[in-house]
């Protein structure tokens, strides 16, 4: 059985073989996601990642490899990378009080268009609608709209990412995000797992993960190819 630090040096893949084993597809020993669901994909053995790449990108036309320090080795005329992400990975150290002021709703399967929407507004391109599937989401509305949401995203029998963390560009700087992952942050400690995320390095809301009491802990890279 793996031990949580076991587990945040490959989080995708102990994500895809515990708590969401149901979405997982396996090439040649690298597990993806259901793209229907997140095109997130790892491996244990670099050397398989050119096969269990060209039989994915016929599922989805780009995807990420995610790893902390392994990189995949694809070379195939079918695949090519786009970019890699120098990214980050933070882990709650000691959550740190935060006043809630907004009334925080859980939101459900009635929400998906809205949440979908958000998303695609200010982060574009990689959300998909069933990635509302993989865990709770919460949201802030004013006047009957929703303007600010976190979610969960990658889980395990020992940690849940906090993530999706967007708001609509008229309400930011209101302190609506930060509230809304301390509420979700305080969710996760309630069913007794860790709380992580992951941003790119020098995103200049690493202060405001900081604040709240998470600690940068290591990189995770991430890979994205895409379909020739």
């Amino acid at each position: 059985m793996t031990n949580l630090e076991q587990q945040l040096k490959n989080p995708v893949w102990y994500s895809l073989i515990e708590t969401h084993n149901k979405y997982a597809i396996e090439f040649d020993g690298v597990q993806f996601y259901n793209p229907d669901i997140c095109t997130f994909g790892s491996f244990l053995d670099e050397a398989k990642t050119t096969k269990a790449s060209i039989n994915y990108i016929k599922e989805s036309d780009k995807f990420f490899f995610v790893s902390e320090n392994k990189s995949p080795k694809v070379f195939d005329t079918r695949v090519f990378l786009e970019k890699k992400i120098d990214g980050c990975q933070m882990v709650l150290n000691k959550l740190t009080d935060t006043s809630i002021t907004e009334e925080i709703v859980l939101l459900d399967n009635s929400h998906v268009e809205e949440v979908y929407d958000l998303i695609q507004l200010v982060m574009p391109g990689y959300y998909k609608k069933r990635t509302f599937e993989m865990g709770n989401f919460f949201g802030i509305f004013k006047n009957g709209k929703l303007v600010s949401i976190t979610g969960q995203r990658l889980q395990t029998n020992h940690f849940i990412e906090v993530s999706s963390v967007v708001t609509h560009p008229n309400f930011t700087r209101k302190g609506l995000a930060g509230q809304l992952i301390y509420h979700t942050t305080k969710e996760i400690l309630k069913v007794n797992k860790t709380p992580i995320l992951h941003t790119n390095k020098g995103n200049l809301a690493i202060p405001l993960y900081e604040k709240l009491g998470y600690k940068l802990t290591r990189d995770m890279n991430w890979w994205l190819y895409c379909k020739r």
